[in-house]
């Protein structure tokens, strides 16, 4: 008996094939070169082409469970290839021709026709251009001016609505019924889909709809503040405005009761004392929230708490734009936020003789948006996209978009 069959390694049965569909049954040794086994295979489907030597390096034998192209220089059985294997024997793609020298020249002429060109050049072609000084800030605060500027209109446009609303007989029912709208409008704004998120999670209703409410309807971020407030005595506290208002309600509707009868000077005034208490209670509702995670992350930074609200209120709550306003120059101020357009500019002019703004301002649910956008810039779609208030926002946008430009 020979020595080396004694020791011979195990034969495996392997499965190759071709892309050509042949198939066929290879037996070899474990210790078989993966060279040695594509040549046994070139062997058996392309006679006589081993003649070229060449022919096995311009093929790859390709493990079909892994994916792996096996190595010439390693055998089967550190390729860890087991019996009963499928192997694929495949050409390898001949490599694209080189090109030639005068496709080379015309392609680098090309790239060079295409290359921008450099500072020098640029320079050079704008030499005798006239220089100009241009205030790049400007660019940058384009939407900060733009919201300022609307929450002016918006202020003086309240100014003009609750003056109108007055002048109206039944003011005071009108603004009951809208205060009433508001109270819907409050319970009708939170998003089922997520409410019910949070709720199979196993938080109460009540806590998810505050978490919601404080995290602009974003299911993640609720489930966060839900989690860190888990163990807060006050995480069922309501948020302002959202306390019940009976009492108020009930003294509006016993002053109503009083003026009821022959009008006279005193039920007026009480009237218009009614209105402005009713004013009030809406503004109430509409008080600011600042973003809770981002007044902890402004004053994690070192700064105080009162002046970390003022920077998110003036930056309608964008943690961002609040740290570069308490590290700038802090303009506009949240005193300025108060403060309404010009009466005499052509841009309010143009704005309370459009008929659509008109016809708006004598409609209390008109307030009630600008009193909320004033307070939750990021409402603004809310009342946009409603069938009473948005087509006065939208004349209002128009309006200072063209004069904008002119």
């Amino acid at each position: 008996v020979q020595e080396e069959k004694i020791f011979a390694g195990k034969v495996l049965r392997l499965h190759v094939c071709t892309m050509e569909g042949a198939e066929w049954l290879e037996e070899v040794p474990e210790d078989t070169t993966v060279e040695k086994l594509k040549e046994r295979c070139l062997k058996h489907c392309v006679p006589g082409s081993l003649e070229d030597p060449k022919t096995v390096t311009h093929h790859k034998l390709i493990h079909a469970t892994s994916e792996k192209v096996l190595t010439d220089t390693k055998t089967v059985l550190e390729e860890n290839i087991q019996d009963r294997d499928v192997l694929l024997l495949i050409k390898k793609r001949a490599p694209p021709p080189l090109p030639k020298m005068a496709d080379v020249s015309a392609e680098e002429k090309r790239k060079q026709e295409q290359k921008a060109p450099d500072k020098d050049a640029i320079l050079k072609a704008t030499a005798n251009l006239p220089s100009r000084n241009v205030d790049r800030t400007v660019a940058h605060h384009n939407m900060r001016d733009f919201q300022t500027e609307l929450r002016k209109i918006l202020v003086s446009l309240i100014e003009v609505a609750q003056k109108l609303l007055a002048l109206n007989p039944d003011a005071v029912e009108l603004f009951k019924k809208a205060n009433a709208m508001l109270d819907e409008d409050e319970e009708d704004r939170v998003d089922e889909i997520a409410l019910r998120q949070l709720t199979e999670m196993g938080f109460p209703e009540s806590r998810a709809v505050k978490a919601l409410r404080l995290n602009h309807m974003s299911v993640t971020q609720a489930m966060e503040w839900l989690i860190e407030h888990a163990d807060d005595p006050a995480v069922d506290a309501p948020l302002p405005g959202q306390t019940p208002s009976e009492a108020t309600a009930e003294a509006g509707a016993s002053s109503a009761e009083a003026t009821a009868g022959p009008s006279s000077e005193a039920g007026g005034e009480e009237a218009k004392d009614e209105l402005t208490e009713i004013f009030k209670k809406i503004r109430r509702k509409r008080e600011f929230r600042p973003d809770p995670r981002a007044v902890i992350a402004l004053m994690e930074m070192g700064f105080d708490e009162k002046e970390v609200v003022d920077a998110l209120r003036v930056n309608n709550n964008q943690q961002n734009a609040a740290c570069e306003w308490l590290l700038g120059d802090r303009k506009p101020s949240p005193e300025d936020l108060d403060k309404g357009i010009d009466t005499n500019s052509p841009l309010f002019q143009a704005i309370l003789e459009n008929p659509v703004v008109q016809l708006g301002l004598t409609n209390p649910k008109t307030l009630l948006a600008f009193e909320d956008m004033l307070e939750n810039p990021l409402n603004s779609t809310q009342w946009m996209n409603d069938p009473e208030t948005g087509p006065v926002m939208l004349q209002i946008s128009r309006i200072f978009q063209t004069l904008n430009r002119t």
